[in-house]
């Protein structure tokens, strides 16, 4: 609860610094969020809009928060993102199968792609103690250039040398129910995956074994090696998970809310699941609760541009005062903590 209220303190004071920064450009700053949260939520489509350019987001927000609640940092959420993604796209583009069967296969492909672009840095560390920040930003690239000359060499789009040949629709995540339901929005059974995630996430990290060892490898890893847990073995599992949920945020955006894969471009949506799970504290519910306010922020911008002339660089402005209030609020915390300790070490010297 308090770190949930430190994440709602950031969220407002990043809103009021939004706020300022449209009254020195000379635009009026409640006429503005008006339209910001209309372009999201103004009707049907609009919401479904919001909730499929949060997916990728909730997706990517676990992956680097299951990471990190195992003493991990993913910062290769990106390039396993893109690999995922291009997994599934691949099988979507070679294999023939009934849709059922299909979609099943195209997203635990993408699963298991993310998993093992994650796998290499996770024995690196566990074998090696490779410091992941580092392997993981290498193995981004190489998921780039991988994708750079496979695409154009084996999938090639048949106007365009920059992309894939488009899925057909029974290769797709869109579901006709869900266009109808939220008025044409592109909306897709991605959303429905990521929901299941954020519960299968929770209930590993909360109530498994093997929750409980990938956390105590995280608190302390010496300790949880003296208290007989394989870490190394933990080390990998990690990373694997988080690794294979950026992988099916892959999916979700190369089969759902686009219809091929680009070349030349490392989604956004991997880096920017370190902004969801910092402000989301690194819970499932809170990096659920988070990428939906990234979303709302991301899809209402162009409108909020279009009604007032408000630049859409605002929108990103604010994201990045509320990352930078949400991360000073936890180092801060925890100087006050050193200082506590220190006085409480003082004051038993003195006694």
């Amino acid at each position: 609860m308090k770190n949930g209220i430190k994440s709602l303190i950031a969220v407002a004071l990043g809103l009021m610094a939004g706020a300022l920064l449209m009254l020195f450009t000379g635009h009026n700053p409640i006429e503005g969020y008006m339209y910001l949260l209309q372009g999201a939520l103004k009707n049907p489509e609009r919401i479904g809009n919001m909730l499929a350019t949060a997916t990728p987001l909730i997706l990517t927000g676990l992956s680097v928060a299951f990471a990190f609640r195992t003493g991990l940092f993913n910062i290769g959420a990106a390039g396993q993102m893109l690999f995922g993604g291009f997994c599934a796209t691949a099988i979507g583009l070679s294999l023939d199968l009934p849709r059922p069967l299909l979609l099943t296969v195209m997203v635990v492909a993408g699963f298991i792609g993310g998993a093992l672009w994650a796998f290499i840095p996770g024995l690196l560390k566990a074998r090696y103690n490779v410091h992941e920040v580092v392997s993981t930003i290498m193995m981004n690239w190489v998921a780039y250039w991988t994708i750079y000359y496979v695409v154009p060499g084996y999938f090639k789009g048949a106007s365009l040398e920059t992309e894939s040949r488009q899925l057909p629709p029974e290769a797709m995540l869109h579901q006709q129910w869900l266009t109808d339901l939220f008025q044409g929005s592109y909306l897709n059974l991605g959303f429905f995956i990521a929901v299941l995630a954020v519960i299968i996430v929770a209930f590993i990290i909360n109530k498994t074994t093997l929750g409980y060892e990938l956390k105590a490898v995280g608190f302390n890893r010496h300790s949880a090696e003296y208290a007989g847990i394989a870490v190394k073995r933990s080390i990998v599992m990690s990373m694997l998970i988080s690794g294979g949920l950026a992988g099916l945020a892959g999916v979700a955006q190369y089969t759902g809310n686009a219809s091929s894969i680009q070349i030349g471009v490392l989604p956004t949506q991997g880096f920017d699941g370190i902004a969801v799970a910092l402000l989301g504290i690194n819970a499932p519910l809170g990096v659920f609760l988070s990428a939906l306010f990234f979303g709302l922020l991301y899809s209402g911008r162009g409108f909020m541009n279009a009604m007032t002339e408000i630049p859409p660089e605002i929108a990103d402005t604010i994201i990045a005062i509320i990352i930078y209030f949400a991360a000073t609020s936890i180092l801060i915390e925890r100087l006050y903590q050193k200082m506590k300790s220190r006085r409480a070490a003082n004051k038993k010297r003195e006694e």
